[in-house]
């Protein structure tokens, strides 16, 4: 029974020491804004192909006040599906609309 367990335990120690492969870091890329009292806008991409891009526009008429926003996001999902979300946000609320592709739809 000693040296089953002692196998046992020398087997954890041998699983538990492999390496687990380094993912290489991300890195910012691309990197943009611009903020005034009438609105903002920015942008950002990293090196793993994720993307951000928002615009917010200060809205003070009959229809609308506060700000309306506009901008999509992307990024590529743990099972490979390319995301690409695009959304509004105003006096409806936030209104998102997604596609998802498989990077052999991608052109």
């Amino acid at each position: 029974m000693m040296k089953i367990t002692l196998f046992a335990f020398a087997a954890l120690a041998l699983v538990l020491a492999q390496e687990e492969p380094t993912k290489a870091p991300v890195e910012i890329v691309k990197q943009d804004s611009e903020v005034d009292v009438n609105g903002y806008n920015f942008e950002f991409e990293t090196s793993d192909g994720t993307s951000r891009q928002e615009q917010g526009d200060y809205k003070n008429d009959t229809e609308q006040q506060g700000l309306s926003v506009k901008g999509s996001y992307r990024y590529i999902a743990p099972d490979g599906q390319h995301i690409q979300v695009t959304y509004v946000a105003d006096k409806n609320g936030y209104q998102p609309t997604e596609e998802k592709t498989t990077e052999s739809s991608q052109s």
